[in-house]
């Protein structure tokens, strides 16, 4: 078994999602027709990281990229991950859609558990690049061949929300994570919601071991996740991005995957048979 990490260049959001689709496929294709198993399963052996489907963002308008003013973090931004935040445990609803998603949201794992961010800190749910700190010269460092004058630090900035995994439903995901950010612009407090939730450094480290119980978990469960977007169901409902219909078959179906498993709350259901089965094609 070995694990790769696939990039995608930045394009439209509808776009991002068509994409990742149509790349699961042909990585399944050249798969089967060499004789290997590629699997987005989310958990495939304890103690290992998971499949995670990490998404980058960034808010273009007339060409200019709003997540960074004057070289820093601008408010765009820090109200953009607000709503990732504010709305994290029911995206957890399209981007965990297994058992197996919980048992990789675990410490230790390079998976968040908690609702918080940083900077260029993989421990957190959203995570703030490189970008910002004005790395101008990485393109030329990593490519010294190229020709012409790499492009801005600025341009690049994003913000990449990590929860999600290889189980998830991509467009409805995208679709969810438009509507948090849309709900973090939109939202009076946004600003001092996102502040609370900033961490330095580690987060499973043992200084921060006090903050770390401090802060809002991530769902432990599909049920928890069904419950989670049904409390929040007006908000992604609005405007029928999310008609009720695709609302209510989402919370059906994770509420039928966690009645299929007589304990999902322990590791050792890692190893049921019957999970790898049914997951490892999962999406």
């Amino acid at each position: 078994m070995e694990q790769h990490e696939i990039e995608f260049l930045p394009v439209p959001v509808e776009d991002a999602a068509d994409q990742i689709v149509i790349a699961r496929w042909i990585l399944r294709m050249v798969g089967y027709k060499y004789g290997v198993t590629v699997s987005f399963f989310p958990k495939v052996l304890a103690g290992h990281a998971g499949n995670g489907l990490h998404v980058h963002a960034r808010l273009i308008q007339n060409e200019r990229n709003m997540m960074i003013e004057d070289g820093r973090l601008s408010d765009i931004a820090r109200k953009a991950i607000a709503g990732y935040l504010m709305l994290a445990p029911s995206l957890t609803a399209f981007g965990n859609t297994t058992p197996a998603s919980y048992l990789r949201i675990v410490p230790h794992q390079e998976a968040p558990t908690t609702l918080c961010w940083g900077n260029r800190n993989r421990s957190v749910l959203v995570r703030v690049p490189l970008g910002q700190s004005n790395a101008s010269n990485m393109v030329r460092d990593a490519n010294p061949r190229e020709r012409g004058e790499p492009p801005r630090f600025m341009d690049s900035q994003t913000v990449e929300f990590r929860c999600p995994d290889g189980s998830a439903n991509v467009h409805l995901l995208l679709a969810g994570l438009t509507v948090a950010t849309r709900y973090g612009l939109e939202t009076e407090d946004a600003l001092e919601f996102a502040d609370g939730l900033y961490v330095e450094g580690d987060i499973f480290s043992p200084q921060n071991g006090a903050a770390r119980e401090a802060l809002p978990r991530l769902p432990g469960s599909c049920w928890e996740s069904a419950e989670n977007l049904l409390r929040d169901r007006e908000i992604y409902e609005r405007d029928n991005v999310f008609p009720p219909a695709v609302v209510d078959y989402t919370v059906r179906q994770l509420k039928r995957r966690h009645e299929s498993l007589t304990d999902q709350s322990h590791h050792e259901e890692l190893q049921s048979k019957e999970l790898v089965d049914e997951c490892l094609h999962c999406q």
